[in-house]
């Protein structure tokens, strides 16, 4: 797997980059330390990398019959508020990386 993130998820890890928050609110600029409580409070993101072993618990059939399939990397998707733990990548960025039980649903358009 190639990544910019240099991050690898394992056992039943997922790697998450938050949704970007708004630097300011109208004309009001926001303090830094607001933006890193609001960053880390999001529930919103896309999944980055998935381990070989995420959302296995589920067999192919089960995912069929709830007319769904498992999260894959570029999904947007709702995890846990305050999951896993924060990191940063070898691309700069922050990133999310939790087990795959705290994404919770996958957004559609």
């Amino acid at each position: 797997m190639t990544s910019t993130t240099g991050i690898i998820p394992t056992e039943f890890k997922v790697l998450i980059e938050p949704k970007a928050i708004e630097e300011k609110i109208g004309s009001i600029l926001l303090p830094e330390m607001e933006k890193d409580k609001q960053k880390w409070a999001t529930t919103e993101g896309t999944l980055v990398a998935v381990s070989p072993l995420a959302f296995t618990y589920a067999k192919a059939e089960e995912w069929a019959d709830a007319n769904a399939s498992p999260p894959k990397p570029g999904d947007r998707i709702l995890y846990a508020k305050y999951a896993g733990t924060h990191v940063k990548g070898r691309d700069g960025k922050e990133y999310v990386l939790c087990n795959d039980k705290d994404v919770m649903a996958v957004l559609t358009d």
